[in-house]
């Protein structure tokens, strides 16, 4: 398992010192913020996991150079490589977790969420969950310590529904739509979502499950070509993106019908296939990089001390990072408004931060974040704090902007969340928060 250790140290003006890189031993002797970094450079996945690590990575170092820290508390990291198994997320979490007095991890793996679920409360360590985990998790009052932030998977779901029913004047009754999904706790997400619109709606809804990793699905596009669905959703991540999409080119799917959720829709998942792969749809909840990314080129990359290629700084997957790693920074920055500024946080602390975010777009305009991120704001009741996203269509070279921003539903979410939440609750024999604990 690939371990790293880094402190991120900033020029110091008046004797002209460059920056420098030391072990994080040296905690002990400043005022520093522990980051644990859970991604995963090696197995089946890495080539979507890596550009998203070094984004995060990256956005730290940011952060140190720029800025001096989060309000002169420097940061610190170590990364621990999980190769999206759940046993090593576990195993990486765990020997992470005692680095600091409660941080703040991202286990980029809905499987390794669920599982992390239950031992964060006790260990008084936040999740941030953005854009995957599980989507009952939105609501604070039964998960104190789960923030999936920026939209979960039903939102996704619900957001692809929404432009499919649009381009078909506003009625798919009757329609067919397939999902394709990587049969995991990931891929069986945005099930119950797309099984209340399919009774709402009317669609015929059918599921396509694909074993991980997903190489071979010969089997899976037979049953499309037999069923020929008006459209397809494709719930997948790693090789299994463009396995699905020669695999549409080999029996002659229509591409332009085939919509993808976020984890489905970067530059790893159709370069392979290139122009055969032009007229997919997926779904991005990030937008251009703007003044961010020219800061990590000019302060980090241009320094040398860039964590990946500088070709991949911008692209789909490391803007995902980048905007993760944000979120982190930024619950630590709303913690220290009410702990004490220039404080190290603690994991209760971060917690509250997270729980009570507040960046509208002067906030993100002034972090250099405004194109790259929406304005969020969370609370005891909505640990999601923003669920919009918008398609990016391939044209064959690269990713094209092809609809405007959209809302999930929350009259059609919100009731599955608290059926979900309220089963969870009782399963686990939990009680939801009171007013005076959503106040601590």
């Amino acid at each position: 398992m690939q371990i790293r250790s880094l402190m991120l140290a900033v020029a110091v003006a008046a004797t002209g010192m460059t920056s420098a890189l030391v072990t994080t031993s040296a905690q002990a002797q400043a005022k520093e913020q522990f980051f644990p970094v859970l991604p995963y450079r090696t197995g089946a996945y890495a080539p979507n996991g890596v550009p998203w690590g070094n984004a995060y990575v990256d956005y730290l170092k940011l952060i140190n150079t720029r800025d001096g820290g989060i309000n002169g508390v420097k940061i610190t990291y170590e990364e621990c490589d999980t190769a999206y198994a759940t046993d090593r997320g576990v195993e990486c979490y765990e020997r992470l977790k005692g680095k600091a007095q409660g941080a703040v991890f991202q286990p980029l793996s809905t499987g390794i969420t669920f599982a992390l679920t239950e031992k964060a409360p006790a260990d008084k360590n936040p999740l941030i969950t953005g854009g995957y985990g599980r989507s009952e998790s939105s609501d604070g009052q039964v998960f104190k310590w789960n923030f999936p932030l920026q939209g979960t998977y039903w939102s996704g779901a619900d957001i692809i529904m929404q432009i499919i029913t649009k381009k078909e004047g506003g009625n798919i009754k009757g329609k067919k739509i397939a999902l394709v999904y990587h049969d995991s706790p990931f891929g069986k997400e945005p099930i119950p979502l797309l099984q209340e619109r399919a009774k709402i709606q009317g669609f015929d809804l059918q599921l396509l499950p694909v074993t991980a990793p997903g190489v071979e699905q010969k089997a899976t596009w037979l049953q499309v070509r037999q069923a020929r669905p008006d459209y397809v959703l494709l719930w997948g991540w790693g090789v299994m993106n463009s396995a699905a999409l020669k695999e549409a080119v080999a029996t002659g799917y229509p591409r332009e019908k085939m919509y993808g959720v976020w984890w489905s829709a970067a530059e790893p998942d159709v370069k392979d296939v290139g122009e055969a792969a032009k007229g997919y749809n997926g779904l991005v909840a990030t937008g251009e990089g703007g003044k961010v990314i020219a800061d990590i080129k000019a302060q980090v990359h241009s320094k040398k001390q860039g964590t990946g290629p500088i070709e991949e700084v911008g692209t789909t997957l490391y803007n995902r990072g980048l905007v993760s790693a944000a979120l982190a920074v930024e619950g630590v920055r709303r913690a220290q408004e009410r702990f004490g500024k220039g404080k190290v946080m603690t994991g209760e602390q971060i917690r509250w931060g997270l729980e009570n975010l507040a960046l509208d777009q002067k906030a993100l305009d002034k972090l250099g974040l405004g194109t790259v991120m929406k304005p969020i704001s969370t609370s005891c009741l909505d640990h999601e704090g923003s669920r919009s996203a918008r398609l990016h269509t391939w044209d064959g070279k690269k990713w094209e902007y092809s609809s405007d921003w959209v809302e999930a539903d929350d009259s059609i979410i919100k009731p599955l969340v608290k059926q979900f939440a309220d089963k969870y609750a009782a399963e686990k024999k939990l009680t939801r928060r009171t007013p005076a604990d959503c106040q601590s």
